[in-house]
């Protein structure tokens, strides 16, 4: 399923991407009266090519009047950058963590709309069917990015295996493990390389996206996965802090969070991708 492609194809892509959304979208007019007569074209954001969510949100939303464009770009740099450069309308590709760090780096007036889904990151392993079966002393991969990593941790203590330090953030390491009752010897790794290194393992955290693209079916072959309560790892749709309250972009909000596209996500992803619609006070509470 993951295709391979050089760095200079990349580029290219990426190149083709800025420049497909180049002739830009002004900011909203917050009073845009629309209807499938007097239609409203928004465009979207998004990575991967690999968005049938998306497309079942455009079909809906154009029976009122709103043309989704999405625009797919090939990192998670640009999305925000072009964002705030008004090239598109919103985005939806990142967790909340991810986002709040990023405009923070980079100083981005954006801001955070609505929740969509939580891409469940998990533990797997081919040699022991339970996180109980873990030996003492047992070796498991985590990631060596920092964000990732504090990520990769939360889950390790979800599943019993750790015990992390009160003021554990986003961004907190191995140094902030309180007890580790089972020895449990972790290695870092670069996160791609995860599925590979697994059969060499006891067990190895694996992205969701990375898991999918190997073949593995998260809710199925995980023998710990996060749950809905992982809060600083839900996915959102961003839009520029001055289109915050657009009608436009709510309708769209609202539309993701429907019943609908619930049940439309819950079946097309059979648990891999999990609808988690949460306020946005709630949202932002996760620990820094």
């Amino acid at each position: 399923m993951k295709k391979t492609v050089t760095t200079a194809s990349l580029s290219i892509l990426a190149a083709f991407a800025l420049t497909a959304c180049n002739a830009g979208a002004d900011s909203l007019d917050e009073t845009t009266d629309y209807s499938p007569d007097n239609p409203v074209s928004v465009k979207i954001g998004v990575t991967g090519t690999d968005t049938p969510q998306w497309d079942f949100i455009a079909d809906i939303a154009a029976e009122e009047g709103i043309e989704i464009e999405i625009v797919r770009f090939n990192d998670y740099v640009q999305p925000n950058q072009a964002l705030a450069d008004g090239e598109i309308d919103a985005n939806a590709f990142q967790t909340i963590s991810y986002f709040d760090h990023f405009i923070e780096e980079h100083n981005l007036d954006l801001t955070a709309i609505g929740s969509t889904v939580l891409a469940p990151m998990g533990l797997y392993s081919t040699k022991y069917d339970s996180v109980d079966d873990i030996p003492d002393g047992a070796e498991i991969t985590i990631d060596k990015e920092a964000t990732n990593q504090a990520r990769n941790l939360m889950l390790l203590q979800e599943a019993g295996l750790l015990e992390l330090e009160d003021d554990f953030g986003v961004t907190s390491g191995v140094d902030q493990i309180k007890n580790n009752p089972k020895n449990i010897k972790l290695t870092e790794i670069v996160a791609g390389n995860a599925p590979r290194l697994m059969e060499d393992v006891d067990a190895a955290l694996i992205n969701n996206g990375i898991a999918v693209d190997a073949g593995l079916v998260p809710p199925e072959d995980a023998i710990a996965l996060e749950s809905e309560t992982a809060t600083p790892y839900i996915n959102i749709i961003a839009a520029r802090s001055e289109d915050a309250d657009n009608p436009v972009l709510q309708r769209i909000v609202d539309i993701y969070q429907s019943d609908e596209v619930k049940t439309f996500i819950e079946e097309e992803y059979a648990g891999a991708t999990i609808p988690t619609y949460i306020s946005l006070d709630e949202l932002n509470s996760y620990p820094r």
